[in-house]
């Protein structure tokens, strides 16, 4: 039996950064949706059924991942969705913050290609 693939709701508002993890998830057989903003994902989070894993940048447009990360913990369905946070933002402070907030992973850009595709299997295998 076939497992459908991989749901991923990509939050990323840097567009060459957002063009290199689809393709890098998509050939990886990985289904992406991309949010460019913060009012966005805000709107998808509210709306939508959950997907298998979140990428989330932290610096974006209108609320940050930090304020994304906390209003999907407390949306029904999303309490238990993988969230990796994938941003420049390199401060122990915004990587504690993240996590306490409910991100279970942390990378920072530039990012290895390969160690992110280890990084979001490994959050898969963990999920309910």
């Amino acid at each position: 039996m076939n497992t459908p693939p991989a749901r991923v709701l990509m939050v990323e508002d840097e567009e060459d950064i957002a063009f290199i993890v689809r393709f890098l998830l998509e050939r990886n057989g990985f289904t992406v949706e991309h949010m460019a903003d913060g009012r966005l994902a805000l709107e998808r989070i509210g709306s939508g059924a959950a997907p298998d894993l979140v990428l989330m940048d932290l610096m974006l447009p209108y609320h940050d991942g930090l304020d994304l990360v906390e209003r999907l913990r407390a949306q029904a369905g999303w309490a238990t969705v993988p969230v990796l946070m994938l941003t420049a933002k390199a401060r122990e402070a915004d990587i504690v913050r993240a996590l306490e907030l409910g991100a279970d992973d942390y990378v920072t850009k530039p990012f290895q290609p390969e160690e992110l595709l280890a990084r979001i299997r490994r959050l898969l295998r963990r999920a309910p």
